[in-house]
């Protein structure tokens, strides 16, 4: 039996964890079918290195979530004018991932509203050669997730700067590569709003599937968020998780001069070397900073607390500490 599940909520985290619920925990005889919207939000592949992908002060500046999925592929950017659709099902044995299984519903689904919607490449979706989804798959133990992005009206501008990260990052992560990206709403005949969209998506596919509505029970919901707390919203896996790298970054300070700093993280977020370098002057050897920054994770909060008792303008002369914490996370 192919199942529908009603998601209504905008997490991101509860969301992601959700979808690992269901395709852990259902009934593995069924296949299920989720259409899902988060707040603003980055989600990153699971082989991505997070600061490689966004722009971490516009990121900050703009209250949106970074989350990372069990899935592989690119980063996305999510706000309340994409819609999410997500199919778990069963797979045999040695078959090979396959995309367009799960895309040509959906595709099918906006050519009936009009939208000259085609299949590109290996997992995305296009419309006159411009991306409004982009989709990957995760399988386990002979179960498939497929889970892909529609934008329909969202903020490109947004998403632009969101994902364009000024980060230099050298690691064998995977890297997002960019594309011409366009929403759907303006090709739909008739002009639908988003809520209206997403209604009508899921009505095409309750009839295109055969589906029926399940209930998630309480438990299974409090599993979900459980995962939610423990993994989804955790820094260890939204950033820490990362494959190591190493980082450069580089700012010019007022009052301090040119600082830059090469970073080497290690693939649970922690520091393992760093070193400063610039026009900057200084009263004590930088040295001595960067050898007690080892083991501490690249995090605002372990940061700040370990930064309470340390004087960083003692090694680089007129440098605060606040501005020392946004040169090596932002």
């Amino acid at each position: 039996m192919f199942y529908y599940i009603a998601c209504d909520s905008h997490n991101p985290s509860f969301n992601l964890a959700l979808e690992q619920t269901v395709f852990e925990k259902l009934d593995r005889q069924h296949s299920y079918c989720m259409l899902w919207q988060n707040h603003n939000a980055i989600i990153v592949g699971k082989h991505q290195i997070t600061a490689a992908e966004i722009d971490q002060a516009f990121v900050n500046a703009q209250g949106i979530s970074v989350v990372r999925r069990l899935s592989g592929g690119g980063a996305v950017y999510h706000d309340l004018g994409n819609i999410n659709f997500t199919f778990i099902t069963g797979t045999q044995p040695g078959d090979s991932i396959d995309f367009a299984v799960f895309c040509r519903p959906v595709i099918a689904a906006l050519r009936s509203f009009g939208v000259p919607a085609e299949i590109s490449g290996r997992n995305d979706m296009t419309i006159e050669g411009k991306k409004f989804s982009g989709n990957a798959q995760y399988i386990k133990e002979n179960r498939i997730m497929h889970h892909g992005t529609l934008l329909y009206d969202s903020n490109l501008d947004t998403l632009s700067r969101a994902l364009n990260s000024g980060t230099k990052v050298i690691s064998a992560g995977i890297k997002s590569v960019p594309s011409r990206v366009t929403n759907i709403r303006p090709f739909m005949k008739p002009d639908m709003s988003t809520e209206k969209f997403m209604e009508a998506l899921r009505d095409h596919l309750f009839t295109a599937l055969g589906m029926e509505t399940y209930t998630l029970s309480a438990g299974e919901t409090d599993c979900a968020q459980a995962l939610c707390d423990e993994v989804y919203s955790q820094w260890s896996w939204n950033y820490g998780a990362s494959p190591p790298h190493n980082i450069r970054k580089s700012r010019r300070i007022e009052s301090c001069g040119m600082v830059e700093v090469l970073l080497d993280v290690g693939k649970d977020g922690s520091i393992n070397a760093v070193a400063f370098h610039g026009d900057f002057f200084s009263g004590s050897d930088p040295c001595i900073l960067a050898s007690m920054l080892k083991g501490h994770r690249l995090e605002f909060g372990e940061l700040s607390v370990f930064l309470q008792s340390i004087d960083v303008s003692r090694f680089l002369y007129n440098m605060d500490n606040q501005s020392f914490i946004s040169l090596l996370l932002d």
